[in-house]
């Protein structure tokens, strides 16, 4: 892709290609020696694995439209940061480095103890530069969560871009396998730091999708782990033209509770959607707060056969 002069922004803009972004989980990108620098599976006894990642906070300017650069803090140097992905009862250890400017650590959403809560009045509290922390926990419970720096302000260090996917799976699935999983994080970028976003995207980059469409099937089960990482604006939501899905919010049951075509989140909430293209063609999704969707949170689906 071009640089910003002809209106498109380029693949490692935001530290990943976007539309690689959507299907790369366990950094699944990767070559696999490269893959292991970040990624390691070890089997243990009880038959499940313990997934051990390094992630390492690292001050990096993005370009979240063309020719408009942020200076990000990130997870390894994306926005948003790897893409986590366990199977229930699995044992998740992260290995934090802090290579940042500031004071920064790892929160996640899920069942763990205090020590590895990644907040300033735990006993790890924040890490300092140069700093590092091991947490382990349980993957649990099962459901789509998300993981954040918990560094004060917390609204500025999510909004500067530390912030990610955590995909728990369930022991026992009984929901459809889907053809096509695709992660999404929505969020925001206030450009000239007044507390008011100037861009919006899902995925980083505004119009990333419009310039470059989602590609499925016609009939196909596509699976959506939808978040909402965006501060300064209390709600944000998804919606999808031609066509209605299946809701299960936060992914915590194996049954959905609503059928619909928009789905309306605070910020930190999350949704698993599961969607099928009756008709062929290219159909838009956007957030329904339509000034977000003028500002960049706009995309397609292309839909061939």
């Amino acid at each position: 892709m071009s640089g910003g002069a002809q209106g498109f922004v380029g693949e490692d803009a935001i530290g990943i290609n976007p539309t690689e972004f959507l299907t790369t989980w366990n950094f699944n990108n990767l070559p696999t020696d490269e893959r292991s620098k970040y990624y390691k599976e070890t089997r243990l006894g009880d038959g499940t694995l313990l997934r051990e990642y390094w992630i390492y906070a690292i001050d990096r300017e993005i370009e979240v439209a063309p020719g408009i650069f942020y200076p990000a803090w990130t997870y390894n140097g994306q926005v948003p940061g790897p893409t986590i992905r366990a199977t229930e009862g699995d044992t998740v250890r992260i290995h934090f480095i802090n290579g940042g400017t500031k004071s920064h650590s790892i929160h996640t959403h899920g069942f763990h103890t205090n020590a590895m809560d990644g907040v300033m009045s735990q006993e790890q509290g924040l890490l300092l530069p140069d700093e590092s922390y091991v947490y382990e926990f349980k993957a649990e419970p099962f459901g789509t969560h998300v993981y954040h720096c918990h560094g004060i302000p917390v609204t500025e260090h999510i909004a500067r871009g530390l912030h990610g996917a955590y995909i728990v799976d369930p022991l026992k699935d009984t929901r459809p396998k889907p053809d096509k999983e695709f992660v999404m994080v929505m969020n925001g970028f206030d450009v000239n730091f007044d507390g008011e976003n100037e861009i919006y995207a899902v995925n980083s980059i505004a119009f990333e999708y419009v310039r470059n469409p989602i590609k499925v099937k016609q009939g196909e089960l596509v699976r959506i782990y939808l978040s909402n990482m965006l501060e300064f604006d209390a709600i944000n939501s998804f919606h999808v033209h031609a066509n209605f899905f299946e809701e299960y919010p936060t992914g915590t049951k194996l049954e959905p509770d609503f059928f619909t075509d928009i789905t309306v989140m605070g910020q930190g909430e999350r949704s698993i959607l599961d969607m099928r293209f009756k008709y062929q063609g290219k159909y838009m999704f956007h957030a329904h707060k339509t000034e977000f969707a003028e500002l960049g949170w706009t995309g397609f689906f292309e839909v061939e056969e």
